[in-house]
């Protein structure tokens, strides 16, 4: 390996000036391509779409509608809708959505769609009509027919507020344009809903209130703008931390445009393989240019040393390349075996952030590991001034930390850090999956779309948390009494579950008409027995309503949740499940899931199912590295064990936070092992090659802080305070990150100063 290496080395320096005029080649173009990647939030990107419950909620879309809807709340400041210039807006909002490209025309519903209508009954029978019948004239005569018809219709609570403060417009997205045959995109749509319906109708007399997966993707995208401010604030302040740290202009610019070129190329690269940024992404390019910085300073720090002892630059960048490629490599290595793990969970953003991650990764082997050390060699330094700076301010600490290699303290330190890890998992046992908060996870509770969200649920009856459950018959089953009673059943077992507020399906309608038929006596709110009676009832409910398929082969109960959190859904979903069979016939099956709260479910139990695995595979593959590289197990031991009690004092700190195991939250354990392990290889690479020859362990390791502990913890430093202005982000997802990220990156890097060389006391004991 020593001679593979020396063999590149002489290569690379021998064509320095080719390298480097490949290298800014690369860049431009990259760069181009760079300028062309555009934002991509599709919605099936985040969901599981191989998840048994969205394969039954794909296969149902286009009878039932999917979850991927909009609504949009039209509110009266007066307190009273029945006003002419009201109704003139409502009707000018529903025009306006029904002309927006990527909504589904035939699932329009409001007060003006003809499909809203109601039924009374009346002497002669039944009696109805559309809610605004055709001759409608927007008068207070008009109005007046309007309001009777409303209450007639059973549609207060439902497009009309409780309150009669506001009106609904719903819609359905379709996933593909039907004039391009493309995607929707998302984000245009989100646009499209605040300029032509928000930015053109809402004044102070009547406001308007939009939510749907589409707007909050739309707001979240918009916070996600802010990640530009948020990296070049990381650039200023990591530049000014390196240059404080090195005492050279010169030297700070190198890793900085190295790393800058990094994520040039990882972005340049995702716009050729004909990949977007979504929301979660575009958070990337700040980590693989804090990861190529953290590896640049590691590679200047040695440099530099090299010159303050007399060296040429020449001759300290090839030494130092010599001395740092094996670890760098391997840790960057492990980096990006760790990001591909994540590609275990079966959710499309997730993967494709592991795709990105892991390419960034890559890149910044060649960009820091490579093209930084030809960059440093042309430049000449004051080996007077460079000795000062990397001498004099860290050399004091050392022997305090030497004495972690005593055995007493190492001791006590192992016996602490065994503390902590069993204080850690047991409250990592508590760690909930899925958001545990109201409202939409990835923005502040105070966010406009939130507060659009709490504003709804409160005014109206059905809630925007829905889960159907899809009963699968034979064709004609809705004439069978048999069928249609266990049904019906099933939908009452689950309205009695405390997370369920209503529910409503074919049974519960074909009840209502029953009554209807019969003067509307209560006594009559049955389901008939006779399959004649049953199939008049039947007739008069529309495959519009979303009840029943074309064939009245599949029949969906949709329950209208009390929230979104992780413990409603798993509640309902787990009594669904311990349910069914009784209720289950040779003709009858009940399957879940569709709607919002069933995508999410799907998500909460993909995640929860890839979390286990995906750990295993992050340590698998950097455990495998990590002995490869050393050919210890005792070493690669001391590096991943505090590896594994600072991920899992994670997951105590996202009990302890309230923050839940989500697809925002999930990867970034990931990300700070694959990133955390990076400490430990670059101490512990030089602690292995002292005691190999024949050093004693406070030696060793007391030559390994010399060589690369100040750059160690001024990573670890430079890491958790770049990621910290997450912060202040606008996006809550982006805050859990950060609080996580900026966690994982300081204990990491403690736990490679403290805990690792006390287990190498242990491991090497007569050391």
């Amino acid at each position: 390996m020593s001679r593979l290496i020396l063999a590149v080395q002489q290569f690379i320096f021998s064509q320095r000036k080719l390298i480097v005029g490949f290298f800014a080649l690369l860049t431009i173009v990259l760069a181009y391509f760079a300028s062309q990647i555009k934002l991509d939030a599709a919605f099936t990107k985040n969901i599981p779409l191989k998840h048994p419950y969205m394969q039954t909620y794909l296969e149902y879309a286009e009878d039932f509608g999917g979850a991927n809807r909009v609504l949009i709340s039209v509110c009266d400041s007066s307190g009273d809708i029945y006003q002419p210039e009201f109704f003139d807006k409502l009707k000018k909002i529903h025009d306006q959505l029904f002309f927006i490209p990527g909504v589904d025309r035939a699932q329009v519903l409001s007060l003006f769609s003809p499909s809203v209508r109601f039924t009374e009954i009346v002497e002669q029978g039944f009696t109805g009509g559309p809610v605004i019948p055709a001759n409608f004239v927007n008068d207070q005569k008009g109005l007046q027919v309007v309001k009777r018809n409303v209450e007639k219709s059973g549609q207060v609570g439902r497009l009309v507020s409780n309150d009669y403060s506001c009106a609904m417009v719903a819609a359905q997205l379709l996933d593909l344009d039907p004039t391009t045959h493309q995607p929707i995109d998302t984000i245009e749509f989100a646009k499209q809903l605040e300029q032509d319906i928000r930015g053109q109708f809402e004044t102070p007399a009547h406001t308007i209130h939009i939510i749907g997966f589409a707007k909050m993707v739309g707001d979240v995208a918009s916070g996600a703008k802010e990640v530009v401010m948020f990296f070049v604030v990381a650039i200023l302040i990591t530049s000014v931390l390196v240059y404080l740290f090195c005492h050279s202009l010169r030297l700070m610019l190198f890793p900085v445009i190295c790393s800058v070129v990094a994520m040039i190329w990882k972005l340049g690269i995702l716009s050729l393989l004909g990949f977007g940024l979504d929301p979660m992404s575009i958070l990337l390019p700040f980590l693989i240019f804090a990861i190529g910085v953290s590896h640049g300073v590691q590679m200047i720090n040695a440099i530099g040393k090299n010159v303050a002892s007399g060296m040429q630059s020449i001759e300290a960048a090839k030494l130092s390349f010599n001395s740092l490629f094996l670890a760098g490599f391997v840790a960057l290595l492990s980096d990006c075996i760790g990001f591909i793990t994540i590609l275990s969970i079966d959710i499309g953003v997730i993967q494709e952030l592991a795709i990105a991650a892991s390419i960034g990764v890559g890149v910044i082997i060649l960009t820091n590991l490579i093209l930084l050390p030809v960059l440093v060699s042309f430049i000449q330094f004051s080996p007077r001034y460079l000795e000062k700076s990397q001498h004099s301010r860290s050399e004091k600490f050392w022997p305090y930390l030497i004495k972690l290699t005593h055995p007493k303290v190492a001791v006590g330190v192992v016996i602490t850090a065994a503390c902590l890890f069993g204080f850690g998992y047991w409250q990592a046992q508590n760690l909930k999956v899925g958001d545990l908060h109201a409202g939409a996870p990835a923005l502040h509770e105070s966010s406009r779309y939130n507060q659009d969200t709490f504003l709804i649920t409160d005014k109206f009856e059905v809630g925007v948390d829905i889960l159907s459950v899809i009963a699968e018959t034979e064709a004609d089953a809705c004439t069978q009494y048999p069928v249609m009673k266990n049904i019906d059943d099933f939908q009452w077992a689950l309205t009695q579950l405390p997370a369920v507020q209503s529910s409503v399906s074919l049974t519960s309608i074909t009840k209502v008409i029953t009554a209807g038929y019969n003067e509307g006596n209560l006594k009559w709110q049955i389901l008939p027995k006779d399959s004649a009676t049953l199939a008049q009832s039947v007739s008069r409910v529309s495959t519009g309503t979303g009840l029943l398929n074309t064939d009245c082969s599949a029949m969906p109960i949709i329950l209208y949740l009390a929230d979104h959190k992780a413990e409603t859904i798993e509640q309902v979903v787990d009594a669904v499940k311990a349910q069914k069979s009784q209720y289950e016939l040779d003709n009858l099956s009940f399957k879940l899931a569709s709607g919002p709260a069933g995508v999410m479910g799907a998500t909460n139990e993909a995640v929860s199912a890839a979390q286990l695995p995906m750990m295993l595979y992050v340590y698998a593959a950097v455990f495998i590295l990590c002995l490869l590289s050393f050919k210890s197990l005792r070493a690669t031991i001391a590096v991943v064990l505090p590896l594994y009690i600072v991920s899992t004092l994670a997951q105590a700190l996202m009990t302890y936070l309230q923050i839940g195991l989500t697809v925002y939250t999930l990867p970034v354990i990931a990300l700070g092992v694959g990133i955390g392990v990076d400490y430990g290889i670059y101490i512990l690479s030089t602690m292995s090659a002292k005691l190999k020859q024949g050093f004693s362990l406070n030696q060793a390791y007391l030559d390994a802080l010399k060589e690369r502990g100040s750059a160690v913890i001024f990573t670890g430093l430079t890491l958790a305070i770049g990621v910290s202005t997450w912060l202040f982000s606008a996006l809550k997802f982006q805050v859990d990150m950060g609080v996580l990220l900026t966690f994982m990156f300081i204990v990491n890097m403690l736990a490679a100063v403290i805990i690792l060389p006390a287990l190498c006391r242990i491991f090497w004991w007569k050391r």
